[in-house]
């Protein structure tokens, strides 16, 4: 009731109100994230040219975190590199562009520029960031990102060209971290039966889902091939590089282990 000779309370048009709301803006926040999780990592999975760009921009935020993130230029660049790569891919800026397009609706991949600076650049979202549930440790994200450039690997294969990632101390710490990546609740690698003729199993990432290439792994150099013979000599010269750089590094450890009681025994 108002007093006489006074007009009612009237709310003005176009004031918001916050009290006469009762939005829990908390339990908002939390859905929009349920939801941003639900949408990232509800089975990812990836077609080639996806994975080449994921691993592309995982390598480079470890190898060259000044140049990153990339612009489209230099992620093509990366993408159709001849080292560290398997197959060695010859795609163009248009197919890239739609591959990261495709990958920026599903919340992989971060596009922005800038201040002052009209170019833009791309860094993934793949995994640990901060609203994603997928995350992994250096170790783990280094074979992660080795699989998506290279396809299947041997532990021993996977102990080598981890080393600009991060690495490992030696192959069965590569295997430690193997066996957790296949015994989450959503198993992230799969080992693969062993070939005939060859002493160590290959993994293989499992982001492919179903749409497994069949050459995954194959080089499609044709002309640098390695076939019969030549393959499987270079596959035994590979195992015992692998082999010989561990050995090295155990030699290292215990001449390490051993200088101070040299020095006191002097």
């Amino acid at each position: 009731m108002s007093r006489r000779g006074e007009k009612p309370c009237q709310a003005r048009p176009g004031i918001f109100r916050p009290w006469r709301r009762s939005v829990n803006t908390a339990r908002v926040f939390a859905d929009l994230i349920d939801r941003f999780n639900t949408l990232t990592l509800m089975k990812i999975t990836l077609t080639p040219n996806e994975a080449r760009v994921i691993g592309c921009l995982i390598e480079k935020e470890i190898t060259a975190p000044d140049q990153y993130p990339l612009s489209l230029n230099a992620l093509t660049n990366a993408c159709n590199q001849k080292s560290n790569r398997d197959p060695v891919l010859e795609l163009d800026e248009s197919t890239i562009r739609q591959t990261v397009d495709g990958l920026v609706k599903r919340y992989l991949v971060s596009a922005g520029s800038g201040f002052g600076n009209r170019v833009t650049k791309y860094r993934h979202r793949f995994c640990n960031t901060d609203f994603g549930d997928l995350k992994l440790s250096r170790q783990e994200t280094a074979i992660v990102c080795e699989l998506l450039l290279r396809g299947p690997q041997t532990p021993g294969e996977l102990r080598i060209r981890t080393e600009r990632l991060g690495g490992f101390s030696d192959v069965q710490e590569v295997e430690n971290t193997l066996a957790k990546l296949m015994e989450r609740d959503e198993p992230l690698v799969a080992k693969l039966p062993r070939e005939p003729g060859k002493r160590e199993s290959r993994f293989m990432h499992l982001f492919f889902g179903e749409n497994q290439p069949a050459t995954i792994g194959v080089n499609t150099e044709t002309d640098s091939e390695p076939r019969g013979s030549d393959h499987e000599r270079l596959d035994r010269l590979e195992r015992l590089v692998a082999e010989l750089a561990e050995t090295v590094d155990r030699l290292q450890r215990q001449l390490a282990e051993r200088a101070p009681e040299s020095r006191d025994g002097r």
